[in-house]
C-alpha cells in the first residue's frame, strides 16, 4: 500500500513516521509547500518526495493523509474524492459551514472514505469514560466538565486563520463530548475574554473561552479553553453521575497543583503539548485508517461527525458575539 502525506509540519511528520512503522504500508510519498522540509522528512523515513499535489495524485497512491494548512483541507478532500481515494484529514474540514458541506457532498457523491482526525476518540482515558457511561456504571449522567488549556499561545499570524478558539480548540471537546456520552448538544451559552495580548483582539478572537452546553437528555456540560496555561498542557474531562464520578486526563503529569496540605504532589514533568500528551492516540487513529483503507474495519470518525462538532462551535461563536443562548438548530445545515 502506498500512502501520500500532504503536509510535513509537526503533525504530518508524526503521522508519516507512524505510517513508516506499519507493516501494511509499503511506501510513503511526502509533499509540502516547503520542499526542503518535505525532502528532509522523506530522507529520514526512506520515503519518496513529490514536488506538489499534482504529482502526488499522478503517482497512483492508494490513500491520502491530509496534514496541510487548514485552508487547503476542503479542496484536498474533494480532490481525493474525485480520484476515488480514501482520505484521512486532520480537523477541521474547513472553518466555515459552506466549505465543509461542499467537501462532504463530494465525498458522499464519490462514495469514498473520509476519516477525520479527532484523536481523543482513541485515547485510553476517553475510551474508558465512554465505556463507563454506556455501561451505566456512573448511573444517570448529570454533569460533564471539559478542560483544554494550551501552555503557550500560537503565533499571532496563526490566529486569523484558525477560525477562532471554539472552532480550533474546543471543537475537540465538543466532538469527544458527543462520542463519550452518546448524546447531542441542543443549546449553548458561551462567552470569552480577550484581556490578554492585543493579537487576540486584532484577530477578533478570545484568549480564554467558556461554554455551558445542554445535552438532549438534560445533562449539563461546561467546556473551557485557554491559550495561556503556564503550568503546562492540560486536557481533562470529568463525568459526574448519580452513582459515581470519573475523571479523564488526571495522572502524574497533569499540570494541576492541590491547595490542600494532604493533596498529591505537583507533576514533576507536566505535559508540554498535544503531540506528547496524545501520542498513543495519534498512532492508533492512523493505524485505524490503514485498516479502514484495507476494508478491515468501519470508519471510526467520518466527516459528518466533524460537521456536528463544527455546528456546536459555530453556535458557541454566535452565542459569544450576541451574548445569548443559542439553539444548535439555529445553525443551518443540510448534512
Amino acid at each position: 500500500m502506498r500512502i501520500a502525506v500532504i503536509g510535513a509540519g509537526r503533525i504530518g511528520t508524526f503521522h508519516a513516521s507512524t505510517l513508516g512503522r506499519l507493516r501494511e504500508v509499503g511506501s510513503i510519498v511526502v509533499t509540502d509547500l516547503d520542499t526542503p522540509r518535505a525532502t528532509a522528512l522523506a530522507d529520514r523515513l526512506g520515503a519518496a518526495v513529490a514536488a506538489d499535489v499534482d504529482e502526488v495524485f499522478a503517482r497512483g497512491v492508494d490513500a491520502v493523509v491530509v496534514t496541510a494548512a487548514t485552508a487547503a483541507h476542503a479542496e484536498l478532500i474533494g480532490r481525493a474524492a474525485r480520484a476515488g481515494l480514501p482520505v484521512f484529514c486532520e480537523k477541521p474540514i474547513a472553518v466555515d459551514l459552506p466549505s465543509t458541506l461542499a467537501a462532504l457532498a463530494e465525498v458522499d457523491a464519490a462514495g469514498t472514505v473520509l476519516q477525520m482526525g479527532f484523536q481523543r476518540r482513541f485515547d485510553a482515558g476517553y475510551t474508558a469514560a465512554r465505556e463507563a457511561v454506556r455501561s451505566g456504571r456512573l448511573g444517570r449522567l448529570h454533569t460533564v466538565r471539559a478542560v483544554t488549556s494550551d501552555p503557550a499561545p500560537p503565533p499571532a499570524a496563526y490566529l486569523p486563520l484558525s477560525g477562532g478558539i471554539y472552532r480550533d480548540c474546543l471543537v475537540h471537546d465538543f466532538d469527544v463530548l458527543r462520542w463519550v456520552t452518546g448524546r447531542e448538544v441542543v443549546e449553548v451559552y458561551a462567552t470569552g475574554s480577550d484581556a490578554g495580548e492585543a493579537m487576540y483582539r486584532e484577530a477578533d478572537d478570545v484568549e480564554t473561552a467558556a461554554a455551558v452546553l445542554t445535552l438532549d437528555d438534560g445533562t449539563l456540560a461546561t467546556a473551557t479553553a485557554t491559550r495561556v496555561n503556564g503550568a503546562g498542557y492540560d486536557v481533562r474531562m470529568e463525568l459526574a453521575g448519580e452513582r459515581d464520578t470519573l475523571a479523564v486526563g488526571l495522572d502524574a503529569r497533569t499540570p494541576l497543583r492541590s491547595a490542600e496540605p494532604t493533596g498529591p504532589e505537583p507533576a514533576d514533568k507536566p505535559w508540554t503539548g498535544f503531540l506528547e500528551r496524545f501520542a498513543p492516540a495519534y498512532e492508533a487513529e492512523i493505524a485505524a485508517f490503514v485498516k479502514v483503507v484495507r476494508g478491515e474495519r468501519a470508519n471510526p470518525c467520518d466527516g459528518h461527525e466533524a460537521l456536528h462538532a463544527l455546528r456546536i462551535a459555530e453556535a458557541c461563536e454566535l452565542s459569544r458575539r450576541e451574548r445569548r443562548p443559542v439553539h444548535v438548530g439555529e445553525i443551518g445545515c443540510s448534512g
